[in-house]
């Protein structure tokens, strides 16, 4: 048997996978997260290590861009497959598996007159006034865990951030509402919806931007951990089921050391600038840096977890989302912590600014939503 042939089985067996989610395609990314952890598949965290390019979702010509940059960077053997609904991953999935064993994966040429892969240096002022090398580097828009379309434009001297510019791409078509303010808009629209109903996606949601900032830590098990316990909620478990896990989940973060000590001081934001920026939600109540944020995203889960079986009904208006209560003007909670991200990425170390947008996490399908919503009025 030839090394191509090994090759091929071998990442047929067990390929490690590349998941590009579209902006509004939340539902699709957790199912593919759920399946590849269902499957014990690997996710790979860049091109490099990876075997299949999984695209969740309809990304838009823009980031379809992007994630043909992915794929040209992914090494041989590979396959490319996209599951546009959560009941397709499973397919996709099979498809890649197939398309691997059998040799059936798409080549496509590199070209020579690729632009370079680091960008180049220019010079400028620094704070202390002396001119230093500055540097301009983007982070998304298709970044393992990360706001799925989301892009910070950074400028750098040194290892600092000078300047940040935040944006998200045009949706490819009208968004969806949310998945995770879904309940909300429910019962704006008169649906009866269940405060517990409402706690429960309100767990999940707090539990998915947990495992996001946990993994960018470099806490993988504990990130595990967080998105578990957000499955088997969004699977409708009780709360016998879920809230010892998840205060030993609690216990264990809160008590770390070695995250308090990589994460403390980092991107403060009081509560006095949160309201003046129109945050509200954990982001405004932690009055913190981002371990405040995090502590806080653990106590409120747990308080949501006790309240799984309330059958009050919901009040939109006044039962917050899970990253706050929107604006006067219809603004998504989303919209004011993305907006605050420059500056608070502005004098932040370059290692530490993957903690701040993950301490935060605005929703990109909220942005996508509002951005339509904006557009209409």
């Amino acid at each position: 048997m030839d090394l191509t042939a090994l090759l091929l089985r071998a990442a047929a067996a067990r390929p490690r996978v590349l998941l590009a989610a579209a902006p509004a395609a939340v539902r699709v990314r957790l199912a593919a997260e759920r399946e590849l952890r269902l499957r014990d598949l690997p996710e790979a965290v860049t091109p490099a290590d990876a075997d299949v390019l999984l695209i969740a979702g309809t990304p838009g010509p823009e980031l379809d861009r992007a994630v043909d940059r992915l794929w040209q960077d992914m090494p041989e053997p590979r396959a490319r497959v996209r599951a546009s609904r959560a009941q397709d991953v499973a397919g996709a999935l099979d498809a890649a598996c197939a398309q691997l064993a059998e040799g059936r994966t798409r080549h496509q040429r590199r070209s020579a007159s690729a632009p370079p892969g680091l960008p180049m240096a220019e010079r400028g002022p620094d704070r202390d006034g002396l001119t230093l090398d500055r540097l301009h580097i983007p982070l998304g828009p298709l970044l393992a865990d990360w706001p799925p379309g989301l892009t910070a434009r950074l400028t750098l001297q040194g290892d600092v951030v000078q300047e940040a510019d935040v944006r998200l791409p045009p949706p490819a078509a009208p968004p969806p509402v949310p998945f995770w303010a879904e309940p909300w808009r429910r019962a704006a629209a008169g649906e009866r919806i269940t405060a517990g109903a409402a706690a429960r996606r309100r767990a999940a949601a707090r539990l998915d931007s947990l495992g996001r900032f946990l993994s960018v830590a470099g806490w993988p098990a504990a990130a595990l951990a967080a998105r578990r316990l957000r499955d088997d909620l969004l699977g409708d478990a009780g709360t016998a089921a879920v809230r010892p896990r998840a205060a030993r989940l609690a216990r264990r973060v809160g008590r770390s050391r070695i995250l308090a000590r990589l994460t403390r001081g980092i991107g403060p934001l009081t509560a006095a600038e949160a309201a003046a920026a129109g945050i509200t939600g954990p982001a405004a109540r932690a009055d913190g840096d981002v371990p405040a944020r995090c502590r806080l995203w653990l106590a409120e889960t747990l308080d949501d977890l006790g309240r799984l079986d309330d059958d009050a009904p919901l009040d939109p208006g006044r039962d917050e989302e899970p990253r706050g209560l929107p604006g006067a003007s219809g603004r998504t909670p989303s919209h004011a912590l993305a907006a605050v991200l420059p500056r608070l990425l502005a004098g932040a170390e370059f290692a530490a600014a993957r903690l701040i947008v993950a301490s935060l996490d605005p929703d990109p399908e909220e942005l996508a939503a509002g951005a339509v919503e904006g557009a209409r009025g």
